[in-house]
């Protein structure tokens, strides 16, 4: 049987498989993927779990093989699911704040900082914070 491939994910390593029976989700792959190693990949399937599913994948594929059917292959045993759609997300947050430059502190704030800083330094200084305290 010729199928068309259309490759929706390569996970490297372990990968969570949750299933839940009573909810829209059926069958939810928790890992890291192969083309971004620094981005979480969470792949929901709506529609169920297939019978025997493991609870840990290694290094499995996932690809479309046609509309509302998709093959979740990992050596040696490959599965097919039926599911209405699938829900992918990424989580970027390590790849997004590395892009963003620090903001850098208040000018106000780092003076205050720097005053109390010099302050603490000297012995005069701590009495003064001390008689401030009480």
């Amino acid at each position: 049987m010729i199928r068309e491939l259309h490759r929706i994910a390569t996970f490297r390593g372990g990968v969570s498989c949750r299933r839940d029976v009573a909810g829209p989700l059926g069958l939810t792959l928790v890992g890291w993927t192969r083309d971004h190693p620094d981005e979480k990949l969470s792949l929901a399937f709506s529609g169920r779990a297939p019978d025997g599913f493991p609870e840990v994948l290694e290094d499995p594929t996932v690809d479309r093989i046609a509309p509302g059917r998709y093959c979740i292959a990992s050596a040696p045993r490959e599965w097919i699911i039926e599911a209405r759609a699938i829900h992918l997300h990424r989580e970027i947050a390590t790849t997004f704040y590395s892009a963003i430059p620090p903001r850098p502190a208040p000018w106000s704030k780092r003076l205050f900082f720097r005053l109390l800083l010099g302050m603490v330094a000297n012995s005069w200084g701590k009495r003064l914070l001390l008689t401030l305290r009480r």
